[in-house]
């Protein structure tokens, strides 16, 4: 890395007018201030190290003149003089002359008296020598420029009484402001720390110099003489010169913009009192504080004497006996294997006990295995001898659990006609899909000009047979039904963002709280229709849907069962046979004698009772 040009020496100073009155002006007029004091500003304290406005190779001087008496700017200036100048200076035409319309032409023609050509609007000729309309040829000038104002740039801290740099920067490639990296100079010690005098080494490679570097700047400086910029550079607009260097501090931005050594005003003296005249007394140490401090030297020069003493007397005593030490240091040592030695040996008895333990539990788990396989042997002859009686058990619980069902099937049937007594369910003439309940009508959810008693005293019929229907077949309903006749009530513990739970079967003056709870009483007749494996004509057919779940509940293939009267079956046959519906028995009697004669299971005799009460549905809707 040795430099091939010759090292230049640049110390930055404030020649530029613009920085005149930094000082007092702009940082007047910053809020920002430095939170170090200036005796209090050490390398300790340094972050960071920047560069602004690199310029590699400085720019030429322009070739100078010789400055007679006229040429002084601040030579004094008369109204005379300035006359005589600027006849004694010649013309000098424009460098767009050539593209602007001749004067002259103009002239002529006015003494011609010929019309005046119309004014053009005339474009001046760029003159500038690398602006041209080829932007080939501008873009390699502006990297010509680009290219000679960026280089690889590096530094270096140096101190006094110190041969070999504190600091070296990493290298920052091709920038014209190079930023280095934060560091710590608290990891150079005290001697490093503790100074406020410093050299900084600026150097710099660009394409000219191809791979070696030269020195651009190296500055000696003191830090308490760093002007403050601020505590940042985005608030900071004055410009820069040519290679400032930028010091980081913890409290802001720091540079040398001037050499001056700082100011510091000298501490008043507190105990200093202003007496006329030149043979003021001044106050001075007494005797006695002298000799004290004379005696308290000699006590710490003996002390320190005696510290010496004791080391080689110390240093003396261990040579004596460095044999004793080791062999000390070695029973200590041994000591210490030998604790180590018994720890390990009492891990490893530890170990063995355990593993131990888990042997005998695996023997005797062996060992109960084949008692255990025993025991299970004898258990499976045991179940295999009991399985025949069992298997006898299960057919003639099989066989009592159809009977049962058939019987429980029968009684529902038996029910069912029952309640088909009690609440006749009749279509109405002329009226498609309009049947009555006890001889009182109801319409499909359209309650609009009716009778309100007539409708209340319907829907409490409905409500009571639905509720009886549901007790019967023991299928609970999801929207309970208290039945009151013509005053029932539906309750809807579902629905979670209603008002309201209980809503009324009988026309209200809140029109839209009774159509609701139709509504309700229709999904539980949906719901017992769902549970019998069947499905409704439409939610909104009341009478129908009810009318087609009894049709397929009193759909058999025998006769109705006797109804049982105190655990007794039979009681009153001749009355008990006597019950029942003709139209139910007419309803089923071909169904039933078909499915006999062709062996058809109750799942298809059911299915097709279910068919028979659709078609006989239909056909007493029709006729009617």
């Amino acid at each position: 890395m040795s430099p091939t040009a010759t090292t230049t020496t640049t110390t930055t100073t404030s020649s530029s007018s613009c920085w005149a009155g930094l000082d007092a002006d702009d940082a007047g007029s910053r809020h920002d201030r430095p939170g170090l004091f200036l005796p209090n500003r050490k390398l300790r304290h340094l972050q960071a190290i920047s560069v602004r406005n690199l310029v590699v190779t400085p720019p030429s001087r322009p070739r100078g003149k010789t400055i007679d008496d006229e040429e002084v700017p601040l030579s004094l200036q008369s109204s005379s003089k300035t006359v005589a100048q600027d006849a004694a200076r010649p013309l000098h035409q424009s460098r767009s002359f050539t593209n602007l319309q001749s004067a002259s032409a103009a002239v002529a023609a006015e003494a011609r008296e010929q019309p005046t050509p119309p004014t053009r609007q005339w474009q001046r000729r760029n003159t500038l020598p690398w602006n041209g309309p080829n932007p080939q040829a501008r873009q390699v000038k502006l990297e010509e420029i680009t290219s000679s104002r960026m280089a690889d740039t590096w530094f270096s801290i140096h101190c006094d009484g110190i041969a070999e740099p504190v600091y070296v920067s990493e290298v920052v490639d091709q920038a014209t402001n190079p930023s280095f990296r934060s560091f710590d100079l608290n990891m150079c010690g005290p001697a490093v720390s503790r100074l406020d005098h410093v050299t900084v080494k600026i150097w710099a490679k660009n394409a000219a110099l191809e791979d070696h570097y030269m020195p651009l700047v190296e500055l000696q400086l003191c830090l308490q003489s760093l002007q403050f910029l601020g505590q940042s550079l985005d608030n900071f607009h004055q410009p820069l010169p040519a290679n400032s260097i930028l010091f980081h501090f913890a409290d802001g931005v720091y540079t040398n913009l001037t050499d001056l050594p700082p100011v510091v005003a000298p501490v008043p003296a507190t105990h200093s009192r202003s007496v006329e005249g030149s043979s003021a007394l001044l106050p001075t140490s007494s005797y006695d504080a002298l000799m004290r401090l004379a005696n308290l030297d000699e006590c710490i020069q003996d002390a320190l004497t005696t510290r010496d003493k004791l080391e080689a007397q110390i240093n003396s005593i261990l040579e004596k006996n460095q044999r004793a030490l080791a062999t000390t240091s070695n029973a200590s040592r041994a000591r210490d294997r030998l604790a180590l030695t018994k720890q390990a040996v009492a891990t490893e008895r530890k170990q063995l006990r355990m593993a131990g333990k888990r042997k005998d539990d695996l023997l005797a788990s062996l060992q109960a295995r084949p008692d255990a396989m025993e025991r299970g042997r004898h258990s499976q002859a045991t179940t295999r001898s009991h399985l025949p009686d069992a298997q006898e058990k299960l057919g003639a619980s099989a066989t009592l659990l159809a009977q049962n069902t058939e019987e429980a099937k029968g009684q529902m049937r038996r029910i069912s006609e029952d309640l088909l007594a009690v609440y006749p369910i009749e279509p109405v003439a002329d009226k498609p899909l309009v049947f009555t309940i006890a001889g009182l009508g109801l319409p499909n959810s359209n309650f609009t000009d009716v009778d309100r008693d007539a409708v209340a005293a319907a829907l409490g019929c409905t409500a009571h047979l639905v509720y009886l229907l549901s007790f019967y077949l023991s299928t609970p309903l999801p929207y309970p039904i208290q039945p009151n006749l013509s005053h029932s009530l539906i309750q809807d513990p579902v629905s979670a963002a209603l008002p309201q739970r209980t809503y009324p079967l009988y026309p209200v003056h809140v029109q839209y709280r009774f159509e609701y709870g139709v509504f309700l009483l229709n999904k539980d007749i949906e719901f017992l229709l769902n549970k019998q494996g069947l499905r409704g004509l439409d939610i909104r057919h009341t009478l129908p849907n009810l009318k087609y779940l009894l049709y397929v509940l009193t759909a058999g293939t025998t006769d109705i069962p006797a109804r049982k009267a105190g655990g007794i079956r039979g009681l009153l046959p001749g009355r008990m046979a006597r019950r029942g519906s003709q139209g139910s028995q007419d309803s089923v009697a071909t169904a039933g004698a078909t499915g006999l004669r062709r062996g058809m299971t109750d799942g298809e005799l059911l299915g097709a009772a279910s068919d028979k009460g659709k078609k006989a549905l239909y056909a007493t809707a029709s006729v009617a």
